[in-house]
């Protein structure tokens, strides 16, 4: 990339609350992470689907001001040429873990390096307050999404499959997790 298309990332402020939902696109659904538990440790395999579909998640309607200068969360988003294409919404949970509430990439630019950077800026974000990792959620039929945290040295630390019961479509709900060394 030239510099003229350099990334910038910025902390959430006022005037940049209007972009928040801008990284909402869709995403294709194309597999499942199949989580098994043996001896205490997680493993899985990834089955493929016949068929792919597109999903997004609804746009978040949260109370935005509070992650704005707050020392306990915060929102990331990331700009490429004054447009916003990527976020990451992070809070400091009470287990000493930088929890990911959400990390989004405008579809044209998956695959651009912006996702990593949005995760390297919370690890250092979440190493300057002393905790000891990160950890997410990622839904069983999100392979992409799955593949792309164990590509950035997450594992899998455990697996709920009643937390959403109401969404006939998701069986499963996976805990990654990245400790820092």
């Amino acid at each position: 990339m030239g510099s003229e298309s350099k990334i910038i990332i910025f902390p959430l402020n006022n005037a940049l609350i209007k972009d928040i939902n801008e990284t909402n696109d869709y995403f294709k659904l194309y597999g499942r992470v199949v989580p098994s538990l043996q001896s205490g440790k997680w493993s899985y395999q990834e089955v493929l689907f016949d068929e792919t579909r597109e999903t997004r998640f609804p746009d978040d309607k949260l109370d935005w001001s509070q992650y704005i200068n707050r020392e306990d969360k915060t929102l990331l988003l990331a700009y490429m040429n004054n447009t916003c294409i990527g976020q990451i919404r992070i809070i400091k949970e009470w287990n000493r873990f930088c929890y990911i509430e959400n990390i989004a990439t405008k579809k044209d630019y998956r695959g651009s390096g912006v996702g990593k950077l949005l995760l390297n800026k919370a690890e250092e974000w979440a190493k300057q307050r002393k905790l000891i990792g990160m950890s997410l959620e990622a839904q069983d039929d999100n392979l992409g999404a799955c593949r792309f945290y164990v590509k950035q040295g997450f594992i899998l630390g455990g697996v709920d499959t009643l937390k959403q019961s109401y969404n006939p479509n998701i069986e499963t709900t996976l805990y990654w997790y990245k400790l820092f060394k």
